[in-house]
């Protein structure tokens, strides 16, 4: 029960965050995309977001910062095994299993209801 709960917490939060920044900025959704996945990249590259998901878990790797943290990680792991190289594969080799599905199942979605282009 507490995963749950927890993971509802940090989610929740992260959204509410994002949510606070468009309503009360001038930032377009597109530059809170990116700056949420940049800081998931740092905090993840300096140890801080692997403390976050250990708490919040699935609550903290689905948002865009989850996303970040998944591409530092998997730079920091390509790094050790095959030096410096790794720090332009590890991130792709890292997240390519969550974009493959997101790719698929949107397709399948988009086959299964006749989607349209919006003019």
């Amino acid at each position: 029960m507490y995963n749950y709960i927890a993971s509802f917490l940090v989610g929740g939060t992260i959204c509410v965050i994002a949510q606070i920044l468009m309503d009360k900025t001038s930032l377009t959704p597109a530059r809170i995309l990116v700056s949420f996945v940049t800081i998931g990249v740092i905090l993840g590259g300096v140890g801080i977001y692997g403390k976050i998901v250990e708490v919040g878990k699935f609550g903290a790797t689905l948002p865009l910062p989850g996303f970040g943290f998944t591409l530092a990680k998997g730079v920091m792991e390509e790094v050790d095994k095959v030096g410096l190289i790794g720090a332009f594969t590890g991130g792709i080799k890292g997240s390519a299993g969550g974009i493959t599905a997101a790719i698929v199942f949107g397709y399948i979605m988009a086959l299964m209801f006749n989607s349209k282009t919006k003019y």
